[in-house]
């Protein structure tokens, strides 16, 4: 008689996790009243100034810079920092393409680096070492909601003379040292897409400290156009990023919710970290004990093959999802070998200095392993469950183990 579901068994479980978006009522009802109230754009309306100042404060920055998306954010503050062309910029080779895209964007170098095994964010070794003199930023990615090592990036890039580029796009709430990300760097960048911990479908918001990075980005943002001054006056090369007020409204909606779902997010985290960390092969992604408060966007964890019998991880995930836990494999390849840069297709940002890299010939360890044979992903809607879901996952990851033999 089989034990595991892919092989006819029960499964754990058959229930859904929590749905994502969550209070769509409120959302609606909210949204409707910003239609019918015909401000439909931030320029005449007040819901996104309000969302600027509301997620900066969140966020324990000075001021914030709403966008229409957070690839967009990216890009913005690569080019307010002074990101010009031919500038390298290091990020990290496992994180969502934007990350890199960000860079030949702004006519610039992506030069990528590996992970830390522990974490899964930049390793900071790895990033001292691709230091060269054409160097002019790090994009330090919080990636899953983690926060990176803030304080060893700080310290590198200050004695290099680098901007600080976080890519906060999954690390709503997330805390280093009592700080909120995005606010610690030169410049952060959030995303509110539609898998966000914060969402209105698209959008993106830039933070920061420096009040000249924020005059600049602000300009950036919005034509060029230099507050207070006249309207249609226009004084750096920038196109019409703004956000919507119907987006700033959801967002406002969302952002009533965001703190206790993220305590909510980041205790289950905990409790499986626990939990699953005391299955053999199953070892989770490390929170070091600076980062206060992880976002949790995704939970993650690194199989070991070999501890369960040599079973492929694909094959391990597959038999998951049979017990009813949906799980991931994240990403298949490592950004380097992207096509886009392996076949050099940058279109209108082909340039000598780009050209002249050969990403295809790149192999960094780490990120090889955890997106070959390591990294399992949950997405953040299932960590707004309750301790009987995240018992669910545990008894099913336990199964497998068990059971192994069945997957042969």
């Amino acid at each position: 008689m089989p034990r595991l579901a892919i092989n006819g068994a029960a499964p754990v479980r058959i229930a859904p996790f929590p749905s994502w978006p969550m209070n769509l009522e409120a959302s609606a009802r909210a949204a409707g009243e910003t239609v019918r109230s015909g401000r439909w754009g931030s320029i005449q309306g007040e819901k996104v100034r309000s969302l600027e100042q509301r997620f900066a404060s969140f966020q324990h920055a000075a001021h914030g810079i709403a966008v229409c998306n957070g690839t967009t954010a990216l890009c913005l503050a690569l080019q307010a920092v002074g990101i010009e062309p031919g500038d390298e910029v290091i990020v990290p080779a496992y994180t969502f393409i934007a990350s890199a895209s960000s860079v030949v964007m702004s006519n610039a170098v992506p030069v990528f680096v590996d992970i830390d095994p522990l974490t899964y964010n930049l390793d900071p070794d790895r990033v001292e070492e691709a230091i060269t003199p054409r160097t002019r930023a790090v994009v330090a990615v919080h990636f899953a909601g983690l926060p990176a090592d803030m304080d060893r990036l700080g310290e590198i890039a200050g004695r290099h003379g680098l901007a600080v580029i976080e890519d906060a796009a999954q690390a709503h709430g997330a805390r280093w040292g009592g700080r909120g990300v995005g606010a610690i760097g030169s410049i952060g960048a959030f995303s509110f897409q539609s898998s966000k911990n914060l969402n209105a479908g698209e959008g993106g918001i830039m933070l920061t400290n420096d009040d000249e990075l924020a005059a600049a980005a602000r300009s950036l943002a919005d034509c060029g156009h230099v507050a207070p001054g006249p309207r249609y006056n226009h004084f750096r090369m920038a196109g019409n990023n703004r956000m919507t007020e119907v987006q700033g409204t959801l967002l406002m909606v969302q952002m009533d919710h965001l703190e206790a779902q993220a305590d909510l997010r980041h205790a289950n985290g905990e409790y499986l970290t626990e939990r699953l960390g005391a299955i053999p092969g199953i070892v989770p992604v490390a929170r070091p004990a600076k980062a206060d408060r992880h976002a949790r966007h995704i939970y993650m964890f690194r199989y070991n093959e070999a501890s369960f019998g040599g079973v492929p991880k694909t094959r391990f995930i597959e038999a998951l999802r049979a017990e009813g836990i949906p799980a991931s494999p994240g990403y298949s390849i490592p950004l380097y070998k992207q096509p886009v840069f392996t076949e050099r297709n940058y279109g209108i940002y082909q340039s000598q200095a780009l050209s002249a890299v050969d990403y295809g010939a790149m192999n960094l360890p780490v990120t090889e392993r955890a997106c070959r044979s390591e990294a399992v992903w949950f997405s953040q809607n299932v960590l707004l469950g309750d301790r009987d879901d995240m018992d669910d996952i545990v008894r099913a990851v336990a199964r497998i183990g068990e059971h192994r033999d069945e997957l042969g």
